[in-house]
Formats: structure tokens, C-alpha cells, sequence
């Protein structure tokens, strides 16, 4: 409590696990690089070694599900021990924990004598809102073979509630998971959007004659309606990346004008991304990384105006936005976005992404630290 600025704070950063290098992993390389003296915890960490660079050689101290048997490949399946098992941290030596968590890395124990910052990508959706879409995915939705995981998501949703209090401050990385916060926990939450590294997608004011969906072929991506609006609209040609369970599905019903790539590494991608028309997103998103990634090539996106995208994408400045998760609506959205494809300048949209760069994040991020320290001082005194 004798700490008189930020750097000189005893941090711990709790994350929820660590397996590869993905959204999640991207702000908390910024975290950690706001906090270069922060350590760090996770329940366990599998990253691989071409993955760990962001982590600038810090240590990462893992809980007792690291030893456990298949734990390396089989993690989640231990998510009944998950609770106690960060429950088991002992961070009582730190001025300042942040936890940075989409199910149970709130729920570290702390005292009245130190700050608890929760950076929250999502309340833990296979508890809340997704519980039924959970058990029919998982085939449990059966009264007698579901009840074991019934009764643990229960568990799970009094302990999150319960775990809710013990965070002083929530953040949150759209206003869209800020109404999830409040919906469940009743807190209030600031919002700070993540970091889009928009460098590794440089703007191309000349496009090609395709459409681009590019999404990972699972059944909330809903990349079957995409191709499906598509495959209604002969005169226009759609490339789509990407590989999944879904990918069948989308072959089904890909027609002459839709190839389908499967699989291909980010170079391609952001080839095919810089070259675009426009982009198609259909999923509801968090926040939704890839949509900022298409403005940072200059290229427009048509999304689903629901979640993330409705903050991130400016209907009718940076591209078109549609209210249903249908293909009719696709199809709409791309005739609204024919209509005046001329009037999308590539410059704004670069413009509009780079305010979502790390630079950004890292700033935001420090003086929210900063704001949120100094009023605790003055409480605690």
C-alpha cells in the first residue's frame, strides 16, 4: 500500500490457461508488457515453444491440474476442479492482481489490502446463456445422462456469482460483454477494446472482383449462410478460408460461384483479405478480431449487427451491417453494399482500425491502472 506509482506495484497476473497464441493471448502480451514487473499464473500452460515469445521469458507458475493425467490434451475436462483449483493461488504477497478471465481467473482469493482488476473477455457462456446449446452440443441434453454436468454447471454458476464480489473493478472488451456482466453479476464494467495488430495487414486501395469469408468452420460462425446467400447469387463470386466440421456442410451448399479453400496459413489470408471487394462476417462475436482486420486493408465488411461487430464495423462508413443471421439478409446486405461499393474511402477504414491498435490498448489499459490505484489508495487510507 506504500507503492507510489504503478511500476512500483508487486503484480500477479492470473490467466485462464495457456495452450496457443490466440485472442485472449493477445491482450495479455499487452497487459504484461503495460506491467513488465507483473508475474504470472495460469491454470496450466502448454504453450508451445515457437508460441511463448510473447511471454519474454517470464515463468508461469501453473496450478495441480498441470500434472494431472491427459491434462495436456484433455484440460477442460477437469473444469469441475478448475474453481478450486484457482482457489489454490497464493497471491497474498501482491499489491495488485489482474485477472484475466472468460470462466473461472476472477475467482483467485484476495484480500481488502490489495486491488483486484478483472479484465473479462465473457462471462463463461457454457454456464449462462449458452447452458442448453452446451448440452445438446455435447449430447448430455438427456435428463439422466446430462445430470452430472447439469449439477457441476449449477456449481458453476453460484461460485461465479459468489467470485463476482470479490473483483473491485471489471473490465470489459465490448460494451456488448459489458451488458453480459451486468446481466449476471450486476456490476458495472469500463470498456477497453483489445488490441488489433493491424500492422501485419497493410491497405490495398485496389480490389478484386471476390467477395471473402474466412472464419474457423464451426456451427456459430455460421459460415453456412454465407455461402448459402452465395450460392442464391450467381453473378457474384465468394472465396472462403477456413476448415472445421462445418466445412462438409458449406460444400453442400456451395455453388458454382463459392470455392472453398479449407485451411490456409495467415499470409494467404491476409492476401486474400487485402484483395477483397468486402468481407463477410455472419457470426455474433464478443468482439470479433477479424472484422478490424478487413478495415485495416481497406477493405469494407457486411456483418451480422449483433455483438461486437455492432461496435466495431460503422454501418455505412465502414461497411454494411444486417439484423438477422439469414441468408435473404446477406443477400440484402450485399445489394445495399453494391449500391454505393464507391463511397467506402480504404484510408477511413485504415483510419477506423488503427484505433484499435496495441499502442492504443497498452495506453488505455495503463491509465485505467493508474485511475483505479490511486482511488484505492485514498479509500484504504
Amino acid at each position: 500500500m506504500n507503492a507510489d506509482s504503478i511500476s512500483d506495484l508487486r503484480v500477479a497476473v492470473v490467466h485462464e490457461w495457456l495452450e496457443r497464441y490466440a485472442g485472449s493471448e493477445r491482450v495479455l502480451e499487452q497487459m504484461l508488457a503495460a506491467l513488465p514487473q507483473a508475474d504470472l499464473f495460469a491454470l496450466v500452460d502448454f504453450l508451445p515453444a515457437d508460441e511463448r515469445g510473447f511471454l519474454g521469458g517470464r515463468p508461469v507458475r501453473t496450478s495441480y491440474i498441470q500434472k494431472l493425467p491427459f491434462a495436456r490434451k484433455g484440460f477442460r475436462k477437469y473444469l469441475a476442479l478448475m474453481p478450486h483449483a484457482v482457489e489454490q493461488f497464493d497471491l497474498s504477497g501482491y499489491d495488485l492482481v489482474i485477472s484475466s478471465s472468460h470462466a473461472v481467473a476472477k475467482g483467485v482469493i484476495t484480500g481488502p489490502e490489495q486491488l483486484h482488476l478483472c479484465m473479462c473477455y465473457s462471462p463463461m457462456r457454457y454456464a449462462w446463456d449458452l447452458y442448453h446449446d452446451y448440452l445438446r452440443g455435447a449430447g448430455l441434453a438427456g435428463r439422466m445422462r446430462g445430470a452430472p454436468a447439469r449439477w457441476v454447471l449449477h456449481y458453476l454458476r453460484m461460485w461465479d456469482v459468489r467470485t463476482a464480489n470479490g473483483v473491485d473493478e471489471f473490465l470489459a472488451i465490448s460494451n456488448f460483454i459489458a451488458r453480459r456482466i451486468w446481466k449476471f453479476y450486476r456490476r458495472r464494467s469500463t470498456v477497453i477494446y483489445p488490441p488489433v495488430n493491424v500492422d501485419a495487414f497493410p491497405r490495398q486501395d485496389a480490389k478484386e472482383d471476390f467477395y471473402l469469408a474466412a472464419s474457423r468452420m464451426v456451427p456459430y460462425k455460421r459460415m453456412d449462410i454465407i455461402v448459402e446467400a452465395f450460392s442464391r447469387m450467381p453473378d457474384r463470386r465468394l472465396i472462403v478460408i477456413g476448415d472445421g466440421p462445418d466445412l462438409a456442410r458449406c460444400r453442400a451448399k456451395a455453388g458454382a460461384n463459392v470455392k472453398l479453400l479449407g485451411y490456409q496459413p495467415s499470409d494467404v489470408l491476409a492476401d486474400h483479405m487485402r484483395r477483397a471487394r468486402a468481407f463477410i462476417f455472419a457470426a455474433k462475436e464478443d468482439f470479433g478480431i477479424v472484422a478490424i482486420e478487413a478495415q485495416a486493408c481497406g477493405t469494407p465488411v457486411i456483418a451480422y449487427g449483433v455483438g461486437g461487430s455492432a461496435e466495431t464495423v460503422l454501418d455505412g462508413r465502414t461497411g454494411i451491417l444486417f439484423p438477422r443471421q439469414a441468408p435473404q439478409d446477406i443477400v440484402q446486405a450485399v445489394e445495399r453494399f453494391e449500391g454505393c461499393a464507391g463511397e467506402f474511402d480504404p484510408a477511413a477504414l485504415r483510419a477506423h482500425a488503427e484505433t484499435f491498435s496495441p499502442e492504443r490498448f497498452r495506453r488505455q489499459f495503463s491509465e485505467f491502472v493508474e485511475q483505479q490505484w490511486e482511488g484505492f489508495r485514498r479509500r484504504s487510507r
